[in-house]
């Protein structure tokens, strides 16, 4: 991930840091008298920071009709350089453009979140005609044809197993870590990876209709579906050129004073105005970087202040992604549970599946002891394992495994599994000798800071809704730990989707949560999208509006009070800009205020704005 600086210092932004420092060196010797030229310094203020504003303005005025702040400030301009009031049409476009530049800096650069779902299409498929294998391009995949799938493959195109047993990695479909075990007459999705065995299939879904081209259109079309937020200064913008044109024809023709009627037009630029918002954002983003948040999008806050609901995916966001084991069982009186757990752990010890993983891990973790070697292991793909010890025989697995060796499960051993599995945990079932032995229970285990952030922020008045595609027995049982009463389970890319569009129909503001590319879709789609930018993929990352950098969920509750507190600040600053330009305007009308005295009255406005918006960089949410 690039770092904040790297992201927001564009070539362009550095640029314009370079021009403003010239011209507020320009200002300062013309305030200074300083002309080391026959001209007015503030002339090169005019040129470098008044001619893009005034050009900006022609063009959206003569091409789209089109109102803006920009309008105001190049007619105040003209009319100061035509009264030869250099240094107060210099000071104004420098002011505009400072804020211009601040309003740059929180946007971020395009993202290729697209770009790498495209790269995630499969290239090539092994087509079989007979008992002959052709590798071809996956375009040339029709439905009907039947492919072969090597283990570390990415599955070429949606279809149905006709021979073989697998593992599947489905994270790009389903978010979940664990792989599913596929058999034949199993469905398989584009994309997704296959882990262990060889599998022949037969293709239902091609091209456009295969699943991953379904998620880059998903992406697209919620990408194109996101507003944006228009400044405030430019929504009013008629209404501020209207007023301002017609206090300063007013005065001209009730005092015959070209000069009060030039203030007026000075005064009421909109300096502070268009300062409020960018500033806050400004302040806000320097504080929330601190707390690990990357923002990457400019008005993300600003949207997040109005969010009502907040939707997580479970695997890597409240969760920690790792099964760990929950429970072990022996019911064989001649081996307690920890001797079985040791067999266990052996007879995984050189297993790739992330279940024997994660027996191996527990193991080693809470007894400290060394696993031993088994003397013979064998890996059967979608079942489990099989392995010698000694003189004892293991075998640990699925019900499919235990059938397949004609290994019955006793009644007892299953209802305590499924009461496990109610629960959402997975149960691996352990055989010693071609007899049922016992069971071993292993479940995802929460984030430690996941409770308190879910409590703090249904104390913000927001509710928490949990979209996972995991089973619902899983999704019910960390519901239940959190104390969250929405759940929406096995759902897909297209679902989390249909969910966050329904709330948005009620006129509810969205946050989702997530770190998976299944995600992507509805981190788009949200109002707001925040992504787990440790342990999250880089196409969720790019697809979110704000990364949470190092995945410590427990700073959320303070990143959307802050974003509360930031909208407070905008609204006091822009009641004050306010005030400060009718009061001006007052003074302007009665001849108390010229050109550059009102002028640097904007300045003092505008440096109040700023020192007010600067509190929110060590603002904290109350414990």
């Amino acid at each position: 991930m690039k770092s904040p600086a790297k992201l927001l210092l564009s070539g362009g932004t550095k640029r314009n840091i370079v021009l403003l420092a010239v011209s507020g060196a320009a200002l300062v010797m013309s305030i200074c008298r300083f002309r080391p030229f026959p001209f007015d310094m503030a002339w090169v203020a005019i040129l470098l920071c008044g001619i893009p504003i005034i050009t900006g303005a022609s063009i959206a005025l003569v091409t789209k009709f089109d109102i803006t702040a920009d309008l105001l400030v190049s007619l105040a301009l003209v009319a100061s350089v035509y009264i030869h009031e250099d240094f107060a049409a210099g000071e104004v476009a420098f002011i505009m453009q400072l804020g211009a530049l601040l309003e740059d800096l929180t946007v971020a650069r395009a993202r290729a979140g697209i770009e790498k779902l495209v790269h995630l299409t499969p290239q090539t498929a092994r087509r079989l005609n007979g008992s002959e294998e052709e590798i071809i391009p996956a375009e040339q995949v029709r439905v009907g044809d039947t492919l072969r799938v090597l283990p570390g493959e990415t599955i070429p195109v949606d279809g149905v197993i006709t021979s073989g047993q697998t593992s599947v990695n489905q994270a790009v479909v389903t978010g979940e870590s664990l792989p599913a075990d596929k058999g034949p007459g199993d469905d398989v999705s584009s994309g997704t990876v296959n882990q262990f065995g060889a599998f022949e299939m037969k293709a239902a879904k091609v091209g456009e209709d295969s699943s991953i081209q379904r998620m880059i259109r998903l992406v697209k079309s919620a990408d194109a579906g996101k507003a944006k937020i228009v400044t405030l200064a430019d929504k009013w913008a008629v209404w501020i050129v209207v007023i301002a044109l017609s206090a300063s024809v007013i005065t001209w023709l009730a005092t015959h004073e070209l000069i009060r009627s030039v203030t007026v037009l000075v005064v009421f630029c909109p300096c502070a105005l268009v300062l409020a918002t960018p500033t806050a954002i400004m302040a806000a983003i320097g504080n929330v970087t601190k707390h690990g948040f990357l923002v990457r999008e400019g008005d993300a806050l600003e949207r997040l202040a109005s969010v009502k609901k907040i939707t997580f995916d479970k695997t890597g966001t409240l969760t920690r992604g790792m099964p760990e084991v929950a429970a072990v069982k022996s019911f064989l009186p001649e081996y307690t549970d920890g001797a079985l757990y040791a067999l266990a752990a052996s007879a995984e010890r050189n297993s790739e599946h992330p279940l024997g993983k994660a027996i191996v891990r527990s193991y080693k973790q809470t007894s400290k002891k060394l696993i031993s070697e088994p003397n013979q292991f064998l890996m059967i793909p979608g079942q489990g394992v099989s392995a010698v010890y000694g003189d004892t025989g293991i075998l640990a697995g699925n019900e499919k495994l235990f059938k397949a060796r004609d290994i019955s499960i006793p009644e007892i051993i299953k209802t305590e599994a499924e009461g496990f599995i109610g629960g959402g945990c997975t149960v691996i079932y352990v055989a010693i000798n071609n007899q049922s032995a016992g069971y071993i229970a292993l479940r995802d285990t929460l984030r430690p800071d996941s409770a308190a952030m879910i409590a703090d922020i249904t104390g913000l008045g927001i509710q928490p809704v949990l979209l996972t595609g995991d089973h619902e027995n899983a999704a019910a049982a960390i519901a239940r730990e959190l104390h969250i009463t929405e759940v929406h389970a096995g759902c897909l890319p297209e679902d989390k989707l249909s969910w966050i569009a329904s709330y948005q129909q009620q006129e509810q503001d969205v946050c989702m949560i997530g770190d998976g590319i299944n995600d992507a879709p509805a981190l788009k789609k949200a109002n707001v999208g925040i992504a787990m930018g440790g342990t999250g993929s880089d196409i969720a990352v790019d697809a979110a509006d704000i990364a949470l950098v190092d995945d410590n969920v427990k700073e959320l509750p303070h990143l959307l009070a802050l974003s509360k507190r930031m909208m407070f600040t905008i609204k006091c600053n822009l009641i004050f800009s306010m005030t400060l330009n009718f009061a001006a305007i007052a003074l302007a009308i009665t001849g108390v205020l010229n050109p550059v005295v009102g002028a640097l009255v904007h300045n003092a406005g505008s440096v109040l704005v700023i020192t007010n918006s600067a509190f929110l960089l060590k603002w904290r949410i109350k414990e």
